[in-house]
């Protein structure tokens, strides 16, 4: 039997390569090459193993016609075209806490240079100036640190954060109140952390909901003379308005690894007086690096060897065998659980997945890591099915299965139900022909949908006239509906309109269909 063939296009540990040899693959390690020489070569390998540099284009996907599997060695995967690489069948997989332990530490690192002002003493007193009464900095101990998310790494930073005796309050959506507890810190609204933090560390994922999330506004609810590090993603802050807030000096200091652009070869920020910064070191340390790269290497050469799928981004863990019955069942999932997840916000303690007639005879576990995969992604852009469960424990968010063996209205079907401040809220789809998934109730009211791109979810008072005023308010901004779908509790009550949209709809369009009579809730979508 031909044994796989991996190449490993990026510097990583030499024991990566060991690793693939020991368990059955031939292995080459050629770095440095052009996107050019890349496609002139790639054609011949089953795995490609990579880390930051080689940029996995719909190009290379489109010459590596033996490519089974894209590994890399971290958690951020922007260099690869995932949407390219599963048109392709290429499963793409990370090892997402191979480096939290190194990020957390750097994080520490950062909060200690800004609370002394190492790199500007330093380089003041090899200048020959000791300028000793210049420097006055101040103590962590007592102090308050805000998580902006509280996951693996932002956990990581607050038990040292909480050796250090500073208090620590975080921000997270999933973070529970018994979580907290666990943790020895305390969960509070975002408005509430910046006004009380004396520090503020960022540990969250760059999503639409994150972008941003410092912005000037929210820069200017925090205390005066706050101190700000961000190992995170580049995004999270708005650069310019940071830049404002240190030049005024209602921000103290702050510490960026991570920039909007990167490279970062210039920025406004450079120079400015309270400023430090490091070149994207988070994960750069000798453990990190070893770790990242034996795991990788672990992954891609189980999946070759042994069809073993772990920490895949673009495909659930499954057995050949299970694989056929449970894919339409793992899409109306991650469909089911990407909707409430949208849908709910606050405090969130609870997710039950509920599986009715034909569903029930099924291996649940992958349908609860598709429900938990699409209900967490907006809040996490590292989350998958393999994953997702142990994110979900992690925040301290109860997941609960439950089988009904019993079939009902339909022949099949999956409920997905979150505990939330407001009370329970659920969703619920079948199958049709046994591998379309639809949308059949939303939070008590009967529809049957398909969730798919774009698409604009309104809770109305049902009144005669109001489809007619949303459909005018869409084709005067230019926009043109797909299809449309609608559901009320009874006549004259609480309706919801469902609108699959041929394009993204911007902010001042959704303002403008909030401002109709009769318009309870107004929100984008995305499948």
């Amino acid at each position: 039997m031909t044994k796989p063939k991996v190449l490993i296009s990026d510097s990583m540990d030499p024991n990566a390569a060991r690793i693939f040899e020991e368990r059955g693959c031939d292995v080459d390690v050629i770095t440095g090459e052009t996107p050019e020489q890349l496609m002139a070569r790639i054609g011949e390998y089953d795995g490609l193993a990579i880390r930051s540099s080689t940029k996995v284009t719909q190009a290379i996907l489109d010459a590596a016609t033996n490519l089974k599997v894209i590994g890399r060695a971290g958690i951020g995967v922007d260099n690869v075209d995932i949407p390219a690489a599963s048109s392709k069948g290429v499963v793409v997989m990370n090892t997402p806490f191979g480096n939290s332990i190194t990020t957390a530490e750097h994080a520490i690192a950062m909060m200690f240079a800004l609370a002394r002002q190492i790199p500007e003493a330093d380089a003041s007193t090899q200048a020959g100036k000791w300028e000793k009464n210049r420097f006055m900095g101040v103590e962590l101990t007592g102090k308050t640190l805000g998580l902006i998310g509280a996951g693996n790494i932002g956990g990581i930073v607050a038990t040292r954060a909480l050796g250090l005796k500073m208090k620590v309050v975080a921000f997270d959506p999933f973070l529970t109140a018994d979580r907290a507890v666990e943790m020895g810190i305390e969960k509070v609204e975002l408005d509430d952390l910046l006004a009380r933090a004396d520090f503020i560390t960022l540990h969250t994922p760059l999503t639409d909901q994150t972008r941003n999330i410092l912005s000037k506004e929210n820069l200017a609810k925090t205390k005066q003379g706050v101190r700000i590090i961000n190992c995170a993603r580049g995004g999270l802050i708005d650069e310019a308005a940071l830049k404002a807030a240190l030049d005024s000096g209602h921000v103290a200091g702050a510490a960026l690894d991570v920039f909007e652009t990167e490279p970062a070869k210039e920025s406004p920020l450079f120079g400015t007086p309270g400023f430090i910064c490091t070149p994207h070191l988070g994960a750069s340390t000798n453990e990190a690096q070893v770790n990242v790269a034996l795991q990788v290497a672990e992954q891609m050469a189980d999946y070759l060897v042994n069809g073993g799928v772990t920490n895949a981004l673009n495909m659930p863990s499954l057995s050949a065998e299970e694989a056929p019955k449970l894919k339409p069942y793992m899409a109306l999932a991650e469909q089911l659980g990407s909707l409430v997840g949208q849908l709910s916000h606050g405090n969130l303690t609870k997710i039950a997945i509920e599986v009715e007639g034909a569903a029930a005879k099924l291996n649940i576990k992958p349908i609860t890591g598709a429900v938990l995969a699409g209900f967490m992604r907006r809040y996490s852009d590292t989350v998958n099915m393999v994953n997702a469960p142990f994110l979900a424990k992690e925040r301290g968010l109860e997941v609960s299965e439950v089988r009904h063996e019993r079939e009902g209205a339909f022949q099949t079907l999956v409920r997905v139900t979150v505990e939330t401040e407001q009370g329970p809220k659920s969703v619920a789809g079948t199958l049709f022909g046994h591998n379309a998934p639809r949308l059949v109730e939303i939070f008590g009211i009967g529809m049957e949908a398909e969730l798919t791109g774009d698409m604009l979810y309104i809770v109305n008072e049902d009144a005669p006239g109001f489809i007619g005023s949303v459909g005018t308010a869409l084709g005067k901004a230019g926009l043109n509906i797909g299809t449309f779908q609608l559901g009320r509790r009874h006549a004259g009550g609480e309706a919801i309109l469902l609108l699959t949209m041929d394009s993204e709809i911007p902010q001042p369009v959704l303002d403008d269909v909030c401002k109709l009579a009769g318009v309870k809730t107004v929100k984008a979508l995305k499948f």
